[in-house]
């Protein structure tokens, strides 16, 4: 159990960190000419959350300046891979910012934190000794040829761990060996809105979201992520995606928008705890799918939803969504979900997933096939109306067949035999 007052304490831990933190680094990706391909230059905390044998702990580190860029670090490769920043500390410690662009903007999509539990210096009396991995998206984006710039602090939350960025330089994509002198300011830099005086009279209540046409039901593909150990997921399946969002004329819009595996790169990633399926589609999004297991019941399932997505008609463009406690998709280890059904999950108040011909295996896939199949519990309902149904007119005829039977045989016995 927690010790009384801690979540009233975690607000002013934050805060700290945003008053407090270390001095600043610079670190720098460079590709085989030596030629400078990203450069960031900022100063870290992290607040993280972790077990011991008397209960729930925080602790609160800094990025220390010894900090350096490990040589998996790189300028990606156009068509193959992206730009990625690798940053190593203290025993075993990582983070990594994952670069994407378009035609006029990059910006970091997803951002990956390893912490080893093992380093007593920094997670005393941990009752795991393991690493653990958490991810999520950001809100660092930029022109091209601008470099990123936010000198407020900028908090990433990453389920039980808390980054916050300050006086953050940022810049993929080099044109010139060094930082560009234009810059994209972050929205936590920018003028703080005014709030308008109360109004003389109640307000209306607002109105219900308009829905946009249907689209149709989304194709199914068939999705990948291979590990260094081979593959840790097949998931084959359509996505849909529903997205309510203020609109610039200020009604409220219920966007449907389904996603095209035709136009939707896939990436990912596998570790021993957490498998994590990318989509980067080439309209408007990132949808990402995280996958946890438990291993005292030997069961996988759907684990978090998050979503970056940018909506042009939207008040504001940039939409980010997630949730990283749900409990979707299960099944035992080795063995795979299948629902034909179409599926609903809620991620949050304003964004759900609606998935259709759901089948889906994590962690352990052998020889890149589905395991034993466990049918969803919608598919199993809807086996029982049409046995339901069946036996209903099976009884049915044979009430009237009976009923037919003794009707014969009564008037059989009114005649007699001359």
């Amino acid at each position: 159990m927690a010790a009384p007052g801690g979540a009233r304490r975690q607000p002013l831990i934050l805060l700290l960190l945003g008053l407090v933190h270390s001095a600043s680094a610079v670190f720098m990706v460079t590709d085989g000419n030596g030629t400078a391909c990203i450069m960031a230059n900022f100063s870290a905390s992290f607040l993280t959350n972790y077990n011991t044998k008397s209960g729930p702990k925080n602790v609160t580190f800094d990025l220390p300046s010894n900090a350096k860029v490990l040589s998996n670090s790189s300028c990606g490769k156009e068509n193959a891979s992206d730009p990625r920043l690798v940053i190593a500390f203290g025993k075993g410690h990582t983070l990594t910012l994952n670069f994407k662009r378009n035609a006029t903007r990059y910006s970091v999509p997803m951002m990956s934190f390893i912490y080893d539990l093992s380093d007593t210096q920094i997670f005393p009396d941990a009752s795991s000794k393991e690493p653990k991995t958490v991810e999520s998206i950001t809100d660092i984006v930029a022109d091209i040829n601008k470099k990123y710039r936010c000198v407020s602090g900028n908090q990433i939350h990453m389920n039980n761990v808390t980054v916050t960025f300050h006086d953050a330089t940022i810049q993929a994509y080099l044109s010139n060996n060094n930082f560009s002198k234009e810059e994209t300011r972050c929205e936590q830099d920018g003028p703080s809105p005014t709030v308008p005086p109360p109004p003389p009279h109640p307000s209306p209540l607002p109105p219900h979201p308009s829905p946009s046409p249907a689209p149709e039901i989304p194709s199914v593909h068939k999705y990948n992520v291979n590990g260094t150990n081979g593959t840790c997921l097949l998931a084959s399946m359509g996505l849909q995606l529903n997205i309510t969002y203020e609109k610039k004329d200020n009604t409220t819009m219920r966007g449907v928008f389904n996603i095209n595996p035709n136009k939707t790169h896939v990436s990912g990633s596998c570790t021993a705890q957490l498998v994590t399926l990318e989509l980067w589609t080439d309209s408007f999004a990132l949808l990402v799918f995280q996958f946890g297991m438990n291993a005292s019941s030997s069961r996988f399932f759907l684990q978090g939803i998050q979503l970056n997505a940018t909506l042009p008609d939207a008040k504001d463009p940039t939409f980010k969504a997630a949730n990283s406690s749900l409990r979707a998709l299960q099944a035992t280890m080795g063995n795979s979900y299948k629902c034909n059904t179409e599926e609903h999950i809620q991620v949050t108040e304003a964004f759900s997933v609606n998935i259709f011909q759901v089948w889906v295996q994590a962690f352990q896939v052998e020889g890149n096939k589905f395991g034993s199949v466990e049918e969803c519990q919608l598919d199993e309902n809807n086996m029982l109306i049409p046995i339901a149904v069946g036996g209903a007119l099976a009884g049915l005829v044979l009430i009237v067949l009976i009923a037919y039977l003794i009707g014969r045989k009564r008037s059989h016995a009114g005649y007699q035999t001359i």
